[in-house]
Parts: structure tokens; sequence; C-alpha cells
């Protein structure tokens, strides 16, 4: 049976409900549903968790506009329970309706370095558990002073134009150590040159057994014809010395692939360069680069006879 979930219905709000009214619906709920309100009530607090992962999709638009691209049975095969909060604020969130501060520097760390096995029941657990310090429980505050996470470890990931713009999964082998690993990564659309994704745990074991995180640096693959200039593509196109003068239509490449038809005008001199609008590499920030093609004249280094006739009368000409 496939797992659905209709955050819309849960918050109360429509699916045209601006951020201003996700965020009053969910305040009224969080505050009706919230565990220091209702102690002991396991049917609040389950209602209290579905209203957090709801408002942590809808108030995030990315999350927001793949949850209503794909519908929530694709969405919750998308993104894990970890993905979904990762960079939510509780601690933000539960001061801001005025509901304490207990779970400050909580914003989506999953406990540190340790996000492997993410529940959400735990993390609820961990946030209020009670102490006489008021923090995140006793076994919480001592685990955080002897688990001191290990090194994070950077790799380089190759990724196509294509694979950066719609997004992808990435199957990445890495040695930890004398250990092989392999994993399965999802890669967002739209992330742009040298753009980190973060893959939490998965970097070298520490002193008290905590992991650190793999950085996995986005390295645009471009055919040897393209370069890489930020979010741009520059390449280089050779015309011939009639269709520089001329004028002539073109086919030229796209770093994404295939390609597209570029009108060289009439009497374009060498090094021109032409802009092809939103054919380069996303920026990472909604948008992609462009593709400049710099047109070089062929000159070519042997001659027919009729051809040298043909340039000598052209130099007759005033050519």
């Amino acid at each position: 049976m496939e797992h659905t979930k209709d955050y819309y219905k849960i918050l109360g709000v429509a699916k045209t409900a601006t951020p201003d009214e996700i965020k009053k619906a969910f305040r009224k709920l969080a505050m009706k549903y919230h565990p220091d309100r209702n102690k002991g009530q396991k049917a609040a607090e389950e209602h209290f968790k579905e209203v957090n992962e709801a408002y942590a999709v809808l108030s995030d638009p990315e999350k927001k506009k793949q949850y209503d691209t794909f519908g929530s049975s694709e969405f919750t095969r998308r993104y894990s329970q970890e993905d979904i909060f990762r960079n939510f604020d509780f601690g933000g969130i539960f001061q801001d309706i005025g509901l304490g501060g207990r779970a400050k520097g909580w914003k989506g760390t999953f406990g540190g370095k340790a996000a492997s096995g993410f529940s959400f029941d735990d993390l609820i657990s961990q946030i209020f558990s009670q102490d006489i310090r008021g923090g995140f429980g006793q076994e919480r505050a001592e685990s955080s002073r002897s688990g001191a996470p290990g090194e994070d470890v950077a790799l380089e990931l190759p990724l196509s134009p294509q694979e950066m713009s719609d997004g992808c999964e990435k199957i990445v082998t890495f040695n930890i150590g004398k250990v092989q690993e392999r994993i399965s990564v999802r890669i967002p659309h739209g992330v742009g040159p040298g753009k980190k994704v973060r893959v939490a745990g998965k970097g070298k074991l520490g002193p008290g057994g905590v992991r650190g995180d793999l950085y996995l640096v986005v390295r645009p693959q471009v055919d040897s014809c393209f370069q890489i200039n930020g979010a741009d593509i520059e390449m280089t196109q050779p015309v011939s010395f009639t269709q520089a003068c001329l004028g002539a239509e073109i086919e030229v490449p796209i770093a994404s692939g295939g390609s597209i038809r570029l009108k060289i005008p009439s009497g374009t001199g060498p090094a021109k360069r032409f802009r092809i609008k939103g054919k380069g590499l996303p920026d990472g920030k909604g948008a992609r680069g462009d593709q400049y093609v710099k047109v070089v004249v062929d000159v070519p280094k042997k001659l027919t006879q009729s051809q040298k006739e043909l340039v000598l009368k052209l130099k007759g000409e005033g050519l």
C-alpha cells in the first residue's frame, strides 16, 4: 500500500494558499497539538508530527514545487524524512509561536553529524525530553560531549549539464580508510557548478564513534569543445571566408545536448561572439547561464588553382 499524505489537508489550507496563510495555519495547529500542552496524549503528539512535516514541505518553495508536481506518493519516494526536515528551523519556529526555546539549535542538523537512521520520533523525544537543565536530556548532553564527530570528506561529482538541470540519482563509490562504500545519492535539479551536495554521516569516523559528513562537489562534465566560465559555456566555431562575408545559418552544438541553428550576419569579423541565451549551466539560483559562440574565420592552408584565381580576382576588386 502506498504511503500518501495530503499536506494541504493536514494544515487545512487550499493549494492556492499563500506562504503567510500556510504559516498562519501551521502556527494555530502547532500551538494546539504542542506536546507541552498535551502531556501524555499520544494522538496529539502524532498530529503535532504531521503538522510539522506538512509545514516543513509547504514552507520550502523547492519541496512544495516537487510535492505539487509529483504528488504525495512520488514525493515520499524521492524525499526521505531526513530530506524533508533538512534545514527546518525547529528552534526558530517554536520560539516564533511562543512555545519555548528547548529546540534551539535544531535546524535540520538531526543531532549534528549523526544523521543516519533519522527518525522524527527520536527527534521529538530528544527535543522535549526533561532534565534539570531543561535541555535535550542527559543522555543527549553526555553524548554531545563524548561523541565528537569525525572529519568531513569532500569528493568531486562529475555531472552532465542535463543531470545538473534535471536532477538525477547517482551511484557514488568512495573509500573511507581501507573500506570501500557504495551509495545512491539523489541530486536535486538545478545544482550549479561547485555546489556541494551533503550526505550526512558518510565521512570519517570520529573518536566518539560518530562519522562526519560526505560532501559531493559538483563538477560540470562537458565535451572538450566547450569551456566553462561559471554558469556560462563558451566555444569556438570555425566559419568559412564566404560565410563570414556573405552571412549564413550554421549548426552549433549545445553543451546540454543537441544543436541549434545560429545566424551569422554578413560581414562578420573574426572573434565575433554570439550569445545563445539560457543554454549554459544551472547557476544554483533557479536560472541558467548562457552559451557563447566565438567565430573564427577558417583560412585554408592550400588552394586549388581555380580557388587561387578567384582569390586573385577578389584582390583585384579590393577585397
